[in-house]
């Protein structure tokens, strides 16, 4: 197998390494071809190609999450902590689908020690290696980053609009088990008269259905805000036409209304995130 044959053979771990760490498959994609450049441009002698992919491209990764923090809190000291978790149950890939938003709030450092331990099962002197540290510290770094993940402080927990936001993103792609963990066990699905007419169901119950009916739908779906409320609706020719009335508690998705009455038309605003769109 020659150099670009292993190359290819190495892409889809190393775009899901990317993936995960950045948490945008378009800019992964883009990392990936990088580290092909900086492969096809190098002299050095290579022992393992897929070590030294691993490390091109998780430090690319990292030059862009740097680029992307005004504030260089990953070079404050990892600090000690309280029974290091390092060698628990790893936690990347069950807290759910508010995992991305959760990561953005770590520093760049604890985001790749923390995905590379904890979805990619790399051991901390490989990361420490990729991070230019000790292993001590890069265990320090992924335990630091899995405490904020697995209990983040009250002024961490997600907004009702980011909650709105993950679960629509998880219905477009089709991540079934992540709407589930979204949603609360009771929750529903229910629309106005206007609605049905629309085509909307009239009542959906229960956690199970509320994820089947969602899993790989509204595509088309906009964030918007109803009166205060962040949601999504439907447009088309450029006017809302049915509204997706969230109502989150705790961070679950307790219910979901269709709304399509002319006065609640009337007063949706497109979002960006938690802001009215300019």
């Amino acid at each position: 197998m020659d150099q670009t044959e292993e190359f290819e053979a190495e892409r889809p771990r190393l775009i899901g390494i990317a993936s995960r760490v950045l948490g945008d498959p378009v800019e992964a994609q883009d990392v990936v071809q990088q580290a092909w450049l900086r492969l096809h441009g190098t002299d050095a002698e290579i022992e393992s190609l897929p070590a030294w992919l691993t490390t091109v491209t998780t430090r690319l990764c990292l030059d862009r999450l740097r680029a992307r923090t005004p504030v260089p809190v990953d070079d404050l000291d990892p600090g000690e902590t309280v029974g290091d978790p390092a060698d628990e149950v790893a936690l990347a890939d069950t807290v759910g689908l508010a995992l991305h938003v959760v990561l953005e709030r770590l520093s760049p450092r604890e985001r790749v020690a923390f995905v590379l331990h904890d979805s990619f099962g790399f051991e901390f002197p490989t990361i420490a290696s990729v991070l230019d540290t000790t292993p001590a510290a890069a265990r320090k770094l992924a335990s630091r980053a899995r405490a904020k993940v697995a209990q983040p402080a009250p002024e961490d927990r997600l907004a009702d609009w980011e909650v709105v936001d993950a679960f629509m993103a998880a219905a477009k792609s089709g991540e079934f088990e992540r709407l589930l963990r979204m949603l609360a066990p009771d929750a529903t699905v229910s629309a106005d008269d206007a609605a049905v007419l629309a085509g909307t169901p009239e009542r959906i119950e229960g956690r199970d259905e509320v994820a089947t009916f969602f899993n790989g739908s509204a595509q088309a779906a906009l964030p918007v805000f109803v009166g205060d409320r962040p949601g999504t609706a439907w447009f088309h020719l450029g006017e809302a036409r049915v509204v997706f009335d969230f109502t989150v508690a705790e961070g679950l998705v307790r219910a979901i209304t269709f709304r399509a009455e002319p006065e609640v038309l009337s007063r949706v605003v497109r979002r960006d995130g938690g802001r009215t769109r300019g």
